[in-house]
C-alpha cells in the first residue's frame, strides 16, 4: 500500500463494513441513499474513495510532484473523480495538482457556461479549450453510422496537447470497472483479442501518461453518487443518443449477468489480475515449443474445478475485490 491509498484508509475509511460490496439500497430506501448527511451516502462516498485509492496505490498513478489534469466531460464519472481527486490531495502525504479542462466540441446546444462556473465555485483550476470536432465529424460520418471512433481520436490528440502546453505529468479520465468491463469483452467478442482499457498507460503519442483512479469503482455507485452530489451533469449529444451501439449491447450483456450471479462480475474483473500465460494459446507469451516436464514438481495444471463441493458451499476461488 502506497501513501496515498493508506492516506485514504487511515483518515477516514475504518469502521465502515462492506465498503467493497454493491451499495444497493434495500427497497423504498432511495431517498435515503440519495441524500447527502445520511449513513448510506457517507458509506457510498468512503467506499468510492477507498476503491480510488486502491487503485492508484496498485498501479502507482500518482507521485509527488505530479501535475494532474483531469479531464472533464460534465459526466457524473468526471465529476466524481474530480470530486475524489480533490479530497485525496487533502489527506495525501505526496503532494499533487490537479488542473480541471474540458473540451467545448462545439455540439449545438452545448451549455459551455455550466462547467466554468462549477469549477469556479469549488474552487479548482481549469481550462477550457474550443475545437469544433462536432462539425468535423458529422462532416466525415456517414448518417446512422458511429461516430464513437473518429470522436474519441479528434479528442485524444487535443488532450496530449494540452496536456504538455500545461506542464501536465499525467492525464486522468473517468473510466470505471464497468467501462473495463465492457472493453475486454469488445475486443474479445469483436477484435479477437484479450485486452482492455488498463488502468494506467503510455499514451498514443509516447509522451503522456494517462491513468484512470475510479478503475475499481462500479458503475451504479457513480451514478448513485453523482446524484446525491447533484452534479450539473451535461448529456453528449453527439453519441448519446445513438442506438444499437455494440459498446450498449456488452453494457445490457453485463447487466442482465449481474442480476443472475454478481459473482460472475466479480470473478471477471479480477480474472484481468490474474493471467496464467501456460494457459493460455498465446505464443508470444510462453515458449510451448522448449519447456520440459519435471517429476515430482507440483500440479499448476487445471486443477482449479476438480472439486466442486468447495463451489457448492459459496468458497470462494479466487481472490476478489
Amino acid at each position: 500500500m502506497n501513501d496515498i491509498a493508506a492516506a485514504v484508509q487511515l483518515s477516514d475509511l475504518t469502521q465502515l463494513p462492506g465498503l467493497d460490496e454493491p451499495s444497493t439500497p434495500a427497497a423504498g430506501a432511495h431517498a435515503e441513499v440519495t441524500a447527502r448527511g445520511s449513513r448510506r451516502f457517507e458509506i457510498l462516498e468512503k467506499g468510492i474513495r477507498r476503491m480510488t485509492g486502491r487503485a492508484i496505490a496498485d498501479f502507482d498513478m500518482i507521485r509527488d510532484g505530479d501535475v494532474i489534469m483531469a479531464c472533464m466531460s460534465g459526466g457524473a464519472d468526471s465529476y466524481t473523480m474530480l470530486e475524489t481527486l480533490r479530497y485525496l490531495q487533502t489527506v495525501a502525504p505526496v503532494k499533487f495538482e490537479i488542473i480541471a479542462v474540458n473540451l467545448d466540441q462545439k455540439q449545438p446546444g452545448f451549455p459551455e457556461h455550466i462547467l466554468p462556473a462549477y469549477f469556479e465555485r469549488i474552487g479548482v483550476r481549469y481550462r477550457i479549450v474550443e475545437e469544433d470536432t462536432y462539425s468535423i465529424v458529422k462532416d466525415k460520418i456517414a448518417p446512422g453510422k458511429t461516430t464513437c471512433s473518429l470522436c474519441s481520436r479528434l479528442r485524444r490528440g487535443i488532450l496530449y496537447r494540452v496536456a504538455k502546453e500545461l506542464g501536465a505529468t499525467k492525464i486522468a479520465l473517468g473510466h470505471h470497472r464497468d467501462d473495463i468491463l465492457h472493453t475486454f469483452m469488445l475486443n474479445m467478442f469483436y477484435g479477437g483479442k484479450i485486452k482492455t482499457m488498463p488502468p494506467k498507460l503510455i499514451a498514443d503519442d509516447g509522451e503522456n501518461v494517462v491513468i484512470r483512479p475510479l478503475a475499481y469503482v462500479r458503475e451504479p455507485d457513480i451514478k448513485k453518487y453523482a446524484a446525491a452530489m447533484e452534479f450539473p451533469i451535461i448529456p453528449c449529444n453527439l453519441c448519446g443518443s445513438q442506438p444499437n451501439l455494440q459498446r450498449q449491447a456488452m453494457r445490457e450483456m453485463l447487466n442482465e449477468w449481474e442480476k443472475t450471479n454478481p459473482l460472475w462480475i466479480k470473478s471477471m474483473f479480477t480474472a484481468m489480475a490474474n493471467i496464467t500465460p501456460s494457459h493460455m494459446l498465446d505464443r508470444s507469451l510462453f515458449d510451448f515449443g522448449s519447456f520440459q516436464p519435471v517429476a515430482g514438481k507440483q500440479a499448476t495444471g487445471d486443477t482449479l474445478f476438480d472439486r466442486d463441493d468447495q463451489l457448492d458451499q459459496g468458497q470462494s476461488v479466487v481472490s476478489l475485490l
